[in-house]
């Protein structure tokens, strides 16, 4: 196996000893970032960004990936709202990630609530609640276009039926 020297700067001297704890050697650690940077920067090259979206109840957890997005839309009800975004990921896969939450309710003395905000100025009516649900994301990844017409709006899912043949980029020789 050939050696090759690296060299390291003062201040990146700690950076590289921490690397080596981690990896347990310097030369395992330095091939993933150098893996995982050729990835990223052929897929930039390509169109291509690093997505992060949350998904999970409430705060939830991040989850990453290489796309682009093709088409968003949403749509609203009495009881809440759901947002979608549809990415095309680098492998050709589809990425749904779909945001629900529920919208804010009151109860009690309603007719409060409608007639301005001198009327919260005392006269508290003992029977009022409020609630809010923190709602849930999800990240749904199908192998066709086809796969998501039961997913989403229909008429998001035309705009990503139209975009979904659309290179990430295209060059132009002007």
């Amino acid at each position: 196996m050939p050696n090759k020297t690296i060299y390291v700067s003062d201040d990146d001297l700690p950076l590289y000893k921490k690397a080596q704890e981690l990896a347990g050697n310097l030369s395992s650690a330095i091939s993933i970032a150098l893996r995982k940077y050729v990835e990223l920067e052929e897929g930039r090259l390509e169109g291509y960004d690093e997505i992060t979206v949350r998904v999970g109840r409430g705060a939830g957890r991040k989850q990453r990936f290489s796309g682009v997005l093709l088409a968003e839309g949403g749509r609203s009800s009495t009881t809440g709202y759901e947002a979608f975004k549809v990415y095309r990921s680098r492998t050709g896969k589809f990425v749904l990630h779909a945001d629900r939450r529920s919208q804010f309710t009151v109860s009690g003395d309603d007719e409060r609530y409608l007639s301005g905000w001198r009327s919260w100025i005392g006269n508290w009516s003992s029977d009022q609640s409020w609630s809010m649900a923190k709602g849930e994301a999800t990240l749904n990844i199908v192998d066709s276009v086809e796969a998501l017409r039961e997913l989403i709006p229909e008429d998001l899912y035309e705009l990503v039926e139209e975009a979904a043949n659309q290179p990430a980029v295209e060059d132009l020789d002007i």
